[in-house]
């Protein structure tokens, strides 16, 4: 079983219940939303499904809701596109009907863009294929000059980014407020927010949706050059989220091909050290929109973001549109065991997370764990939760070690689905034991035979008259007949 956690986008392709339960089958842990697209009624059937199904299949699957945000993009072309060549002088134009672009202007479906640029600009449009060179900007008559540095087919409502980022669209639209309204509706798991230029955008996403009765935690994609100009301005961006992105298609556009490697190792560092779960996403199995399997690079490009720490693999047109989604799964899900099978915990683990643990009771699950899983061959963990804080901080380690989060409460079960090692399992604790093992071990016995674990750690907090809360941490050693083999 693989401990990198899969999140799948879903569309055309996955829609049916046939394919979406193949797909959680194959190993799907979060499915994603795309508010880019569809309807509001659509995404709430779909909700529906994803539960519906998960529940027959006995997993807890996360619902991952994604705003479509301030993508800003030119209007139409009267002919639908045109083919610029390179030297070619060309018009964004703010007045400019929106259907009425020709083989010398276009219309802005964000018509403010002009009154960030500047002469000298590079904006790069269609994901970078178009680069346009800024030559003049009027900004009272709303339009501006520019110079094709490439030549290439345009089309209708391409995306515009500029070079080093700077753009001050906000980042909740009209749109996205009232999807929040849509996500609250879902009771969707994770709300992300799309463009957010700081912190602040990321606090204000966090109040709108807690206004709407949106609970879910906030996940910032990480898109926009500003945010990772330094260690600091990541730093901030992390702090104000529950979760990361890395989403590398808008960011590498913005801050060019060359960088994105070191940034998307940055990023994954900065969030561990800062106890936040990270997605790494964007073209990671592109190929297999067409092909059943992916090629070698993007098999190195999923095994290099588990490697450096990532929580969770994304899987975003293959999964949505491809001919072969439940494949693409597989895929990531052999990849993640591959890789997994040859990691080891750091030696430096502990001293890396221990500033992360808010009392000494965590401090102690945490250190029993990391010491277990190194002298223990085959060990697995038993965590008794209420708030899902020692699961997480466990899963900050990429140890061998197989963790379950018990708890009764099937939100939280659902939010730790993102959660890298972290298998959630209900388990009603209104009838407490004073061996916390004799309710564990035959709940996992047949899990404990499947894997082959030996030995299980358990944790719980429990209330000790004149003493308080404390963590009581056990190691018990599996006897074979204890378990039934599955």
């Amino acid at each position: 079983m693989n401990k990198t956690k899969i999140v799948a986008t879903l569309g055309p392709a996955s829609q049916d219940a046939e394919t979406l339960a193949e797909m959680i089958r194959a190993g799907v842990n979060v499915v994603r939303l795309n508010f880019s697209h569809g309807h509001q009624q659509d995404h709430i059937a779909t909700a529906l499904k994803v539960r519906t199904i998960a529940k027959q299949l006995g997993k807890h699957v996360g619902i991952l809701v994604d705003l479509q945000g301030p993508k800003i993009r030119i209007s139409c072309f009267e002919a639908g596109a045109i083919h610029l060549n390179q030297g070619d002088i060309f018009y964004l134009d703010g007045q400019l009907a929106p259907n009425a672009g020709n083989q010398q202007a276009v219309g802005l479906d964000y018509p403010q863009l002009i009154q960030d640029l500047e002469p000298g600009n590079i904006l790069l449009l269609d994901d970078g294929r178009i680069q346009l060179e800024t030559l003049a900007v009027d900004k009272k008559m709303q339009k501006v000059k520019t110079r094709a540095l490439n030549g290439g087919k345009l089309s209708n409502r391409k995306g515009i980014n500029l070079l080093g980022g700077g753009l001050s669209a906000p980042a909740l639209t009209d749109k996205d407020k009232q999807d929040i309204t849509t996500a609250t509706l879902i009771d969707a798991d994770f709300l992300a927010v799309s463009f957010p230029r700081n912190a602040d955008d990321l606090h204000y996403a966090r109040s709108i949706a807690v206004q709407a009765g949106c609970n879910a935690q906030i996940v910032a994609k990480i898109e926009r050059a500003e945010i990772v100009t330094d260690e600091d301005s990541m730093d901030k961006v992390i702090a104000a989220s529950d979760i990361i992105m890395v989403a590398r298609g808008d960011l590498g556009v913005e801050i060019g091909d060359a960088r994105l490697p070191a940034v998307q190792k940055a990023l994954i560092s900065r969030a561990k050290h800062l106890g936040k779960p990270v997605i790494t996403a964007t073209q990671m199995m592109e190929s297999m929109i067409e092909n059943p399997l992916p090629t070698r690079a993007e098999v190195m490009d999923v095994a290099n973001a588990i490697i450096d720490g990532t929580d969770a693999i994304m899987l975003s047109a293959e999964s949505a549109m491809g001919s072969y989604p439940v494949e693409a799964v597989k895929a990531m899900v052999r990849i993640a065991e591959g890789v997994e099978a040859e990691s080891v915990c750091s030696g430096a683990c502990w001293e890396q997370i221990q500033q992360l643990c808010s009392d000494s009771s965590k401090s102690f699950a945490i250190s029993s764990m990391i010491s277990a899983a190194r002298s223990e061959q085959a060990l697995g963990v038993a965590v008794y939760t209420e708030s899902g804080e020692t699961p997480l901080l466990m899963s900050r380690c990429q140890s061998k070690a197989v963790i379950w989060a018990l708890s009764n409460d099937e939100k939280l079960l659902t939010r730790m689905s993102i959660l890298r090692g972290v298998e959630p399992m209900y388990l009603d604790t209104t009838h407490s034991s004073s061996d916390a093992a004799l309710i564990v071990i035959p709940l996992l016995s047949n899990e404990l035979a499947k894997r082959g674990i030996s030995s299980l750690l358990i944790s719980r907090f429990e209330s000790v008259e004149n003493v308080g809360d404390i963590n009581i941490s056990r190691l018990v050693q599996i006897k074979p007949s204890t378990c039934i083999a599955a």
